[in-house]
C-alpha cells in the first residue's frame, strides 16, 4: 500500500476547499477518519443504539459487545497486561483529569511535589496546577533546551522524596520530537517518583508498548488515530487504579448502593461512570486495525519518512523562517514542523494558506508556557500523517513561498 492506496479508504480527503484540492495538513489536531470507522459509527447508531453493560435484550448486548471488543483491541494495541487496566474517558484531557483527581486524592498531600515538562499541552499542566491547589502541593518543571529536549540530566535533581508524580508528554505537539520516555521513567522509578506519559501523539506515530516503557499511566485520544471524538483511553497499572478512589459517581460504576454507603464496582468501570460514547468508543478497533496495518507496511513507512525529511530539509532553507525543535537531523522527530516567519504573522499565514486549499494550525497550540520558553506569541504548525503525499508536500512549500511573498508585499 501506499499513500495514493491508503487516500481512497478517507473520504474526507477528497474534498476540495475554496476550488482546489484538499491538503489536510493538520493532523496533530485531528486526524480523518477511514470508510471502516465511519461504517462503525453509523452502524451502532443505527443498528445497536442501546445503552451498553445493563439491559438484557439484543440490541444493547451487540452495543455491549462492540464497546468491550474495543477495549481488548487497545489492550493489545499498547501492550497491556490486561483489559481492566483500559479504562475509557472521552480524551487525553479527560484521562489526566481522572488521574490528577484520583491519584492525588489517594497519593498527594500538602508540601508534596508535581513534576512537569516545560514543552507540555495545557491539558497536562492545567490539572497539576489545579490538583497543587486543592492539595497546597508544589509544581516544578523540567526545562527544555533551545533545540527543543528536555534536559533530562535535571530529573535527579528535581525528584525529591516528596516528589509524587511526573507527568510527560511522549511527543510534543509543538516540537514533534520523541522524548526519551522510557529513560524518564527509569529515572524517576529509581527515585520513587510515578510516571504519567501524554500519548495524544505518542500513540499516532511511536510503537506504544505499556509494559516496555514500564509507565505507571499512559493518556491518548481516540480522534487523533482515526477513531470517533469524544473517545479517550486512560492506561493505569492495576495495582494504582484499585487504590485510587473513583473519580464520578454515578450507574454502573457502582457494587451496591445504600444510604448507609456505597460500594465500587472493580477495574475498569469504577471509572466509567454514567452513560459511556458507546458508538464513538467501539471505532477505536477499526481505527487500531487500520493504525498497525500502516505501521507495519513498510512502503507506507518509508514513503512517509521521505515526506518527512523533504519536509524538514526545505523548510529550514525559507529565508527568515525558524523552525522550533530541531536537534540534529529528521531522525528522532515525528512528521510535525512548527515555526515561525520573519516579517509575518502566524494567523495571517495560515489564512492565506487556507484559501490554496492547505489546512495547518497557527496560534500557541495549546502550549502557552512553551511559546513564552521561545520567545514567541504563536507559531504556525504543519502536521502530516501517512496519508499525506509528496505532491501534497512539494505544492505546500511552492504555496508557502507565494503567501509569504503576498504578505509581505502588502506591508510595504
Amino acid at each position: 500500500m501506499n499513500s495514493n492506496d491508503l487516500r481512497k479508504l478517507f473520504p474526507a480527503l477528497g474534498r476540495k476547499v475554496y476550488g482546489k484540492n484538499l491538503v489536510y495538513f493538520d493532523n496533530a489536531a485531528t486526524s480523518q477518519r477511514p470508510q471502516s470507522v465511519l461504517d462503525m459509527w453509523d452502524n451502532l447508531a443505527v443498528n445497536s443504539n442501546a445503552n451498553i453493560h445493563r439491559a438484557v435484550h439484543k440490541m444493547a448486548d451487540e452495543a455491549t459487545e462492540a464497546y468491550e471488543q474495543a477495549r481488548s483491541c487497545v489492550r493489545d494495541f499498547i501492550n497491556a497486561d490486561s483489559a481492566s487496566e483500559i479504562v475509557f474517558t472521552s480524551g487525553t484531557t479527560a484521562s489526566i483529569n481522572l488521574v490528577a483527581s484520583s491519584f492525588g486524592e489517594r497519593f498527594v498531600g500538602e508540601g508534596d511535589e508535581i513534576l512537569v515538562s516545560e514543552c507540555e499541552h495545557h491539558s497536562d499542566i492545567v490539572p497539576w496546577q489545579l490538583l497543587c491547589q486543592r492539595r497546597k502541593a508544589v509544581l516544578k518543571v523540567i526545562p527544555v533546551s533551545d533545540s527543543g529536549m528536555l534536559e533530562i540530566g535535571k530529573i535527579p535533581e528535581l525528584c525529591t522524596p516528596r516528589t509524587r508524580i511526573a507527568a510527560v508528554t511522549h511527543i510534543s505537539n509543538v516540537l514533534g520530537i520523541v522524548n526519551p520516555v522510557e529513560e524518564i521513567v527509569r529515572i524517576c522509578h529509581s527515585k520513587g517518583v510515578k510516571v504519567l506519559v501524554d500519548g495524544a501523539q505518542g500513540i499516532v506515530h511511536a510503537k506504544v508498548d505499556v509494559r516496555k516503557l514500564d509507565c505507571d499511566f499512559y493518556a491518548f485520544s481516540g480522534h487523533k488515530i482515526y477513531a470517533a471524538p469524544g473517545t479517550g483511553v486512560l492506561y493505569g497499572k492495576k495495582e494504582l487504579l484499585e487504590e485510587m478512589p473513583p473519580y464520578m459517581g454515578g450507574g454502573e460504576m457502582v457494587g451496591t448502593v445504600r444510604f448507609s454507603g456505597t460500594t465500587y464496582a472493580g477495574l475498569p468501570l469504577k471509572f466509567e461512570a454514567g452513560t459511556q460514547n458507546f458508538t464513538g468508543m467501539s471505532t477505536l478497533k477499526p481505527a487500531l486495525e487500520l493504525a498497525a496495518e500502516m505501521a507495519s507496511d513498510t512502503e507506507l513507512m518509508s514513503e512517509m519518512d521521505g515526506v518527512k525529511d523533504f519536509m524538514y530539509s526545505k523548510l529550514q532553507s525559507v529565508p527568515g523562517l525558524v523552525l522550533f525543535g530541531t536537534s540534529g537531523d529528521s531522525e528522532g522527530r515525528i512528521p510535525l514542523f512548527s515555526f515561525c516567519i520573519d516579517g509575518v504573522h502566524h494567523e495571517d499565514l495560515a489564512l492565506v494558506l487556507d484559501k490554496m486549499g492547505i489546512a495547518t494550525r497557527s496560534g500557541q497550540m495549546c502550549a502557552e508556557p512553551l511559546m513564552d520558553r521561545f520567545g514567541v506569541t504563536g507559531m504556525l504548525r504543519i502536521s502530516l500523517a501517512p496519508y499525506n503525499t509528496m505532491e501534497e508536500a512539494v505544492y505546500f512549500m511552492k504555496s508557502l513561498d507565494r503567501a509569504v511573498a503576498m504578505l509581505r508585499q502588502d506591508k510595504n
